[in-house]
């Protein structure tokens, strides 16, 4: 055909079911009749309307110039004109809007102003339209879509006598609904809920997709419907079309309350929490009322309302475990602790497992075996030049909380211990001398093997050394044996001293065992010279080297001992490789002084060595190199190795050096210019980041963290601010973390990946624990940080009651006890004893009003400290355990020479004793 117009059905007409007459627009010769034969898989609403396809009527072709041709009256009947007049009078203009409403704004609430239309004088079919429901308003033609006429056409079509089918029932909207026009989008509503949800869930700690139910009612007002796809106002169905062009959205409920919200150190108590009151129901906006659907013929398939699909609301409120899976941040935990501080010790568990078994390795350096002809036993006089001078331990007493103590004194002799206490499990042994060097031997999980200990004690108590000049001397390297350390029961045995080796190097400031691949089964078979390899260490001397030794397992090593050898074994013995600065052109260079600090890298192949020294540098060893230019073989066997890589990383000496344990490209030190620097040394012409603070002691960099504790000397810290920090890489920009204030130096520092916790000693003798909240979130919202550390014992020098000169030392007119005075070791214990008083660290309940604690916040707040004297009760060296079979155990020493093990049993948990189980089935199953 050559027009598209207007076509109209001959109402006398019908044809059989499924077929229809359709009269062809005027202007023609004839009527043309066309059979539309509807399929009988379409649904009607299909058949009748298809508004996502640009087809049109069947029987009507598209015309080059697409002209409508209008209706000529003398080509219709006189009904006929009637009942077009009367339809066609409904179809209203569109209204102009009001000058100064803004577009699509809330709609005017309210009855709806009745609008004039002509009824039809006499209805060709009775109840074909609802004559208080007139069309909307025409919208402008989209892409698709077929005319306001030819959708005329088709209801009028279809319009035999069929009962009308009811107004489907619209939910109140928060958005408009104009005139004629799918509803619109209010874009400031939805990016404000938008945000309002990002921000939540940027809140909540582990966030995961909240998961909707099917079936919901909608019964909770506080949740902001969805628009419920509406039948087409011209009376088609426009189903793919409404469904894909769905609005989307979001829910808004009441914020619950979140676990840093928790009141302030300072602050008084929490008011009562005020009942959340339901956020009010959006009314509903009257809307433009919408043709009902009209049936088809009978015997058709009847047309199909697009179901309503209301918005879902959530099952459970937020904040519950049941709908996010967020930390366990209320109530308490078995030990007392609230869940809110217990929940990052748990998450460590889980990383500490997962990394060790990706970065550790079961077996590295197989060339450094232990020889036994190495290893020369030195007889009793060849071994006293090595011995620390002092034999006895000075008086010490115990007081445990929670239990009747009759204040036994004990003094010990030089490598003995005293039995552990069968409740808390506690041992202490005497090295001889001041300790300043410590670490545990690692040991793979599940290995269930005996727990060792390498330490250094200097010879004299009086004894002073100058870090400026190198110096070396006899000294004694201690290896001791702790037992299997099992949580369940106590250790069966005492600590014993194992054996010894005795250096020339001077003293030696730190000690760093290989992380993992060098430990091997004592029953490992060995030909002989070979024997079982516990462990490679590394030892910085005061002379400048650092030198490497393959430790074996006691069993082995003490079978090759003569029957007649003294009882403390004392070894000389040679080192598997020296390692110092310079090259081979210059091999004995003095400028860089002594090495203070060692780190080794922590992940497979753990080939890399760090050593930090006197004059600022930092200094790298490739310990498997064959380089001629790194490595000289010396006569004995042993190596010679050089640094690959060396830069200055500070002004000043460099105190301390630790790797990142989960990427080997990160490194941190810390030196006396009062700087810590992050280096990525890929890149070492310039650090990371550069921090000025206090003079740092000692660091400790958590797994799974991105930044370092810093334990602090108090000579450069402002008032209130001695203590403990935690301080943030530079990479997620947080300010520093006030973890513990101490008011004296803190010595030491050690952090513990499975607890993610750390310990510190101090000047004055006390050795406190601090839980570390999760810093992968802003610290700034931790409140309360004193629920969070708790002390493990403190020591005291106190005066003889039965002395007669302990009137000199206590005050005529109060009665305290004045300081000591006594600046010598000598004088110090011919007048005083040790008094340390633990703490009971198998519970934490009701931790905040006992003794402990409160003497603890005491000494923060207002406490004494003499520098005037020998500070005999100082902790020096404090060290968590390593391994996963010993992982709550404590370790400390210092001054007196005096070294105490600690079990914190409190934070060990079912999880931690699963990973075990764990871990010794796999390792059973290895080995």
């Amino acid at each position: 055909m050559d027009s598209y117009g207007v076509g109209c059905v001959a109402l006398g007409e019908a044809g059989p079911v499924g077929n229809m007459t359709v009269v062809d627009s005027p202007g023609q010769e004839g009527l043309n009749q066309h059979d539309v034969k509807a399929s009988s898989g379409m649904t009607s609403t299909e058949a009748s309307i298809e508004m996502s396809l640009p087809s049109s009527l069947p029987g009507f072709e598209d015309s080059s110039d697409k002209r409508k041709l209008p209706l000529e009256p003398e080509s219709l009947s006189l009904l006929e004109q009637q009942d077009l007049s009367s339809e066609m009078s409904k179809v209203s203009m569109p209204k102009a809007s009001k000058p100064g409403r803004k577009k699509g704004g809330r709609t005017r609430k309210g009855p709806k102003r009745p609008q004039q239309s002509n009824p039809p004088s006499a209805p060709l079919v009775p109840g074909l339209l609802d004559q208080s429901n007139p069309l909307s308003t025409p919208m402008p033609k989209k892409r698709g879509r077929k005319s306001k006429a030819e959708l005329l056409l088709l209801k009028l079509s279809k319009g035999l006598d069929q009962p009308e089918s009811p107004p489907p029932k619209r939910p109140p909207e928060d958005f408009e609904t104009p005139s004629g026009e799918r509803p619109r989008r209010r874009a400031a509503q939805v990016a404000l809920l938008y945000l309002q949800e990002l921000a939540e869930e940027l809140s909540t700690a582990m966030p995961t997709p909240v998961s909707c139910p099917e079936n919901s009612s909608l019964d909770n007002p506080t949740v902001l419907k969805k628009s419920q796809p509406e039948a087409d106002p011209e009376g088609g169905g426009e189903e793919n079309d409404t469904a894909q062009d769905e609005d989307f959205v979001f829910k808004v409920e009441p914020e619950d309350e979140e676990e840093n919200e928790i009141p302030s150190e300072n602050s008084p108590d929490p008011e009562p929490p005020v009942p959340t009151r339901p956020a009010p129901t959006v009314s509903a906006i009257p809307t433009v009322p919408t043709v009902p659907i009209i049936p088809a013929v009978p015997a058709m398939p009847a047309v199909s309302t697009v179901p309503t699909v209301p918005a879902v609301p959530r099952s459970t409120p937020r904040g519950s475990t049941s709908g996010k899976q967020k930390p366990h941040c209320r109530g308490m935990a078995p030990n007392g602790l609230p869940n809110h501080i217990m929940a990052p010790v748990w998450k460590c568990f889980h990383l500490t497992k997962d990394l060790r078994e990706q970065k550790h390795s079961y077996w590295e350096f197989a060339e450094w075996i232990p020889l036994a002809w190495k290893w020369h036993l030195l007889s009793e006089i060849e071994a006293a030049p090595y011995l620390p001078q002092e034999e006895k331990s000075p008086l010490f007493s115990v007081q445990r909380e929670g239990l009747p103590e009759d204040g036994t004194l004990f003094r010990i002799n030089r490598f003995s211990s005293i039995t552990a206490h069968p409740e808390r499990r506690d041992m202490s042994f005497f090295t001889g001398g001041p300790l300043w060097a410590m670490e545990w031997c690692p040991v793979p999980e599940g290995a269930t093997a005996s727990q060792y200990v390498a330490l250094f004690s200097s010879p004299d108590m009086n004894e002073t050394h100058s870090l400026s000049q190198l110096h070396s001397g006899p000294g004694l390297l201690q290896l001791w044996g702790l037992g299997t350390l099992q949580q369940e029961s106590c250790p069966d045995n005492r600590a014993h001293f194992v054996y010894g080796i005795a250096c020339d190097n001077g003293c030696i400031w730190d000690l760093k065992f290989c992380p993992s691949g060098a430990w091997e089964l004592p029953s490992t078979p060995r030909k002989a010279p070979l024997l079982p390899r516990l462990g490679l260490l590394a030892l910085a001397c005061s002379d400048g080297k650092v030198l490497l030794f393959s430790l074996p397992h006691p069993e082995g090593l003490l079978a090759q001992q003569p029957p007649d050898a003294m009882k403390s074994a004392i070894y000389k013995v040679e080192c598997v490789a020296t390692l110092q600065v310079g090259s081979v052109q210059a091999p004995e260079p003095s400028e860089c002084g002594q090495c203070l600090s060692l780190a080794w890298m922590p992940t497979r192949p753990h080939h890399h060595l760090a050593a930090g020294y006197y004059n600022g540098m930092v200094v790298f060893w490739n310990l498997p190199t064959n380089s001629p230019l790194q490595q000289i073989r010396l006569s004995d066997g042993s190596l010679k190795l050089y640094p690959f890589q060396c830069f200055p990383a500070h002004d000043q000496a460099v105190r301390n050096l630790q790797w990142c344990k989960a990427n080997s490209h990160f490194l941190v030190s810390a030196g006396n210019d009062r700087k810590i620097k992050f280096w990525d040394l890929r890149r070492p012409y310039e650090p990371i980041n550069s921090i000025k603070r206090f003079l740092s002691t000692e660091l400790a960099w958590l797994l799974p963290y991105n930044g370092v504790t810093v334990a602090q000397d108090n000579c450069y810290a402002s008032y209130g601010l001695c203590g403990i920090h935690y301080l943030d890489a530079g990479y997620l920009g947080f300010k520093a973390y006030f973890t513990a204030p101490r008011k004296g130096t803190v010595w030491s520092l050690s952090g513990s990946d499975w607890l993610g916790t750390v310990a510190a000693g101090d000047i004055s003798g006390e050795l406190i624990a601090a839980i570390l909240p999760d810093l992968a979130l802003n610290p700034i919202n931790v409140k309360r940080p004193v629920e969070r550390r708790f002390p493990i014992y403190k020591a005291d020098l106190i005066p003889y009651q039965d002395n007669p000169e302990v009137q000199d030392h206590y005050s005529v007119s109060s009665g305290t006890p004045n300081p000591p005075t006594a600046r010598t070791y000598a004088e110090t214990v011919s007048h005083h004893y040790l008094l340390f008083q633990d703490t009971d660290l198998s519970s934490f309940h009701n931790l905040l009003r006992r003794e402990p604690m409160l003497r603890m916040q005491e000494r923060e707040g207002r406490s004494q400290l003499c520098l005037d004297r020998l500070q005999l009760e100082a902790i020096h060296k404090v060290r968590f355990s390593p391994n996963l079979d010993s992982y709550g155990w404590l370790i400390s020493g210092g001054q007196s020479g005096l070294v105490r093990i600690h079990f914190v049993r409190g934070l060990t948990s079912p999880l931690g004793h699963r990973m075990q189980l764990e871990s010794q089935a796999q390792f059973n199953a290895m080995f």
